[in-house]
């Protein structure tokens, strides 16, 4: 990535979690001049919320406020260390999008009227796609980011096998089965220099994310079970059917990222989303990309792509 941006402070927020124990961490950042919407981001599988802080910034230099929650398990929203990777015993799928939600009532009520955007990556995206079926009427435009598209019998397979080992376990056991049956290809299609390659095509990038105490951890069973339940509710007919037919969507991806299937997934629900009589759906397939595109050779594109999107959507209205 070959861009300098000013790095603005952010202010770090908490408040309580729906599942009454936990105080989520999050981060808002504020441009310096004229306030023209705002974007939060949802962030993915063990990674958090301020990895996304470079992105931030540029978004901020371009008139948007910018906040992210650490979700559950994730990042500072954990009440110890061998907390990563487990959400609240079995699926915590509701509790997550209330979490997501609060954060989206703290930052609207400061930004008032103003054009609100959503971004999830990966995990983060199908957390998205179930919460623009529920609250897509608040938002002004969501980008759905390193996303894919699994049929039920895998997510219900996947979440059967997360039950059963925790009911032998516990939902704190880390399965090194389930782990596998879940990520066990996605390194098939690259040098295999790493176990996390499929991440990105830059190796600096890739190394980092290794070394980065606060991501990688191995998902628990009740970790899991809250990823196949969210992913196969955000590829259910009823989540699709669910979403406002006026919000707009990116679709940003890279072509050599496994979890949409090397771009076929990707462009399945883009069908999906048109067939359902959505009127403003775009998609970018970025050549070369792997999962984390914002942490790849295409980063500077990604930003201004998703920027425009967002900034053309304000000028519409």
């Amino acid at each position: 990535m070959h861009f300098t941006l000013i790095k603005l402070m952010y202010q770090e927020i908490t408040y309580p979690s729906s599942d009454k124990k936990t105080t989520i961490h999050a981060y808002i950042w504020r441009p310096h001049g004229c306030v023209r919407g705002a974007v939060q981001i949802v962030h993915g599988m063990a990674e958090y919320a301020l990895r996304y802080e470079q992105f931030a910034n540029f978004l901020t230099a371009r008139g948007f406020v910018v906040c992210a929650e650490d979700h559950l398990g994730h990042g500072k929203s954990v009440l110890s260390a061998d907390e990563l990777g487990y959400f609240d015993g079995g699926d915590a799928t509701d509790k997550v999008l209330a979490d997501i939600h609060a954060l989206s009532d703290i930052v609207r009520a400061e930004t008032r009227n103003l054009p609100y955007f959503m971004l999830g990556h990966s995990m983060g995206s199908f957390f998205c796609r179930k919460y623009i079926s529920l609250y897509g009427g608040e938002l002004a435009g969501a980008v759905i980011m390193g996303t894919g598209f699994q049929p039920s019998v895998a997510t219900g397979f996947g979440s059967f096998a997360a039950t059963l080992v925790a009911a032998f376990k516990g939902w704190k056991h880390r399965s090194p089965f389930i782990d596998k049956l879940a990520f066990g290809a996605y390194n098939a299609k690259t040098d295999k220099r790493t176990p996390y390659d499929w991440l990105s095509d830059e190796k600096k990038n890739v190394d980092d994310y290794i070394a980065d105490d606060l991501c990688g951890a191995t998902f628990t069973c009740g970790g899991f079970k809250t990823l196949f339940s969210i992913v196969g509710q955000a590829c259910s007919a009823k989540t699709i059917k669910s979403t406002p037919k006026n919000l707009p969507i990116y679709l940003v991806a890279g072509d050599g990222d496994p979890v949409g299937g090397y771009s076929k997934g990707v462009k399945k629900l883009y069908d999906k989303f048109i067939k359902a009589g959505i009127s403003d759906v775009q998609m970018t397939i970025y050549r070369g990309a792997r999962h984390e595109i914002l942490n790849d050779f295409c980063a500077p594109q990604v930003m201004e792509d998703i920027s425009s999107f967002a900034l053309s959507h304000i000028s519409a209205n």
